[in-house]
């Protein structure tokens, strides 16, 4: 169709395939959901063109702004532009009420069974969750044991992922609460979105997400040692090699924070200062974006030369509040995981409201046996890997790929869970010059100081390759503005 000709609505979707997969903005018939007729609206009113204009336009506007991601063991280099792509996902205002409620009862279950892990373990033997489960974990640590966290907030920051299932409901598929990522890239969007969209962004009236850097600030500095008023805030980085510094450096500055390595930092009589050009300054509160391993070469890793000697001495002393606290990454283990929906009826007597995929713990003799009996058609994860990495999805495996996974499986069972290939959502993306589907998850973003804080929206993640069920930025995957409707 010749530039500036108007596009019909059939036009643009083409083939647009609908299978059993829950599809974001069709229905089952083919009709487009109320909540995206505006959107498909504009889609069609515009010349064929325009959409690739504004395309570039957001492309140019995040290299310019400097929103790349590494990729590892790539070859063609590894910075590059964030994949992004240009349509919004819709998530209308009861949806987005059952995944707040969902969320803050989640948080609030992980956060009460870090404390009890770490004191009196009653949930242990009270034999809800096996000991050895926990205690093999391999970030399960045992020098957290009787230590005082600040406010009794193990976990400040979470990034949930959510699936929506062709049932349309809501599932979790993972907690991340060491070093959750992204965030930065939902703020990002969202920039460019009300830019390329403006007139149809304020017609949505789309809740805002904008003071995310402020609720993050407020969090951190309700966390800071008692007598602290006026805390000293730092991030600390592992540094410009990391795959997510954009994230460490935009949020820095969103924050009005320093941004500092370990080499910034030194301790001195359990107190952490960071060195400045007027000398050393006492730091308070450290978000933390490195792991439990590499924060302290005196008590973790001896080699790590990205953390600060000292630092837990301190931490334990009550002089610094480092968050998340170290030894979160126990109830992000993906075994652990599969006990949540017991935590959450442990701890609060309550149903969980955001359920749990099904999941096959390798560790017991029959669940295994099943595994290994239906590779092709199951999803195999090591336990304590994200990104992606670690991974074999059954279906799009080769016989090869099953052999080794289930060799990996019987040498070490506790390092593995399984779980069904879903066919989770899937939302209208714009390939070429035409909207094909591709499949999609949501990442939202959980705050936990005094209270519980959660910004309408998230990181709606896409798998961009065609048929790929893979969403990982790290693994190819790209991402979308995500609107919570008023």
């Amino acid at each position: 169709m010749s530039a500036g000709h108007s596009v019909e609505l059939e036009a643009i979707f083409g083939d647009y395939p609908l299978d059993q997969a829950f599809d974001e903005m069709r229905e089952a018939d083919g009709n487009v959901r109320p909540q995206y007729r505006a959107l498909a609206e504009t889609l069609a009113s515009l010349p064929a063109d325009e959409l690739q204009r504004r395309k570039q336009s957001a492309d140019l506007s995040f290299l310019t702004q400097g929103i790349t991601f590494t990729v590892y063991g790539r070859d063609e280099g590894t910075e590059r532009i964030f994949p992004y792509d240009l349509l919004p996902r819709l998530i209308t205002a009861p949806e987005w009420d059952h995944i707040e409620r969902g969320l803050t009862q989640r948080i609030t279950a992980l956060n009460l069974f870090l404390r009890d892990v770490y004191s009196d373990a009653k949930i242990l033997a009270d034999r809800v969750i096996p000991r050895e489960l926990v205690y093999s974990c391999k970030h399960y640590r045992r020098q957290m044991r009787g230590l005082q966290v600040p406010r009794n907030v193990y976990i400040a920051v979470v990034g949930s992922d959510l699936l929506r299932l062709n049932t349309g409901e809501f599932v979790v598929l993972e907690d991340n609460l060491r070093v959750p990522s992204g965030v930065s890239y939902m703020l990002t969007n969202r920039r460019v979105m009300k830019r390329t969209f403006p007139q149809l962004f304020q017609s949505y009236g789309v809740r805002p997400i904008e003071h995310y850097a402020q609720l993050l600030l407020a969090t951190l500095r309700s966390l800071a040692p008692e007598g602290r008023p006026e805390p000293n805030i730092v991030l600390l980085t592992p540094g410009v090699f990391n795959s997510a510094y954009f994230e460490h450096t935009y949020l820095a500055r969103q924050m009005g924070i320093d941004l500092v390595e370990g080499r910034d930092l030194v301790t001195h009589d359990n107190m952490v200062y960071m060195r400045t050009t007027d000398g050393l300054k006492r730091v308070d509160v450290i978000y933390r974006r490195v792991d439990d391993d590499f924060s302290d070469p005196l008590v973790f890793r001896g080699d790590s030369a990205l953390g600060c000697a000292g630092l837990f001495n301190a931490y334990r002393a009550g002089n610094v509040t480092v968050t998340n606290a170290f030894g979160t990454g126990l109830a992000d283990d993906k075994a652990v995981y599969a006990y949540v929906p017991r935590m959450i009826r442990y701890y609060l007597n309550e149903d969980p409201i955001l359920p749990n995929v099904e999941t096959y713990l390798l560790s017991e003799d029959k669940a295994r046996l099943h595994v290994l009996a239906n590779l092709d058609k199951l999803v195999v994860k090591a336990v304590g890997e994200s990104g992606g990495y670690g991974m074999l999805i059954g279906p799009h495996s080769t016989a090869r790929q099953r052999e080794e996974f289930a060799r990996q499986i019987e040498a070490h069972p506790r390092n593995y869970i399984a779980q069904p290939t879903l066919d989770f959502s899937r939302a209208p993306c714009l390939i070429g010059s035409r909207l094909e589907p591709r499949h999609v998850d949501l990442r939202p973003y959980v705050l936990f100081g005094d209270k519980v804080n959660i910004v309408p929206g998230g990181l709606t993640r896409v798998a961009l390759e065609r048929g790929s069920l893979v969403v990982n930025s790290s693994q190819g995957g790209g991402s979308k503005d995500t609107w919570v409707l008023e």
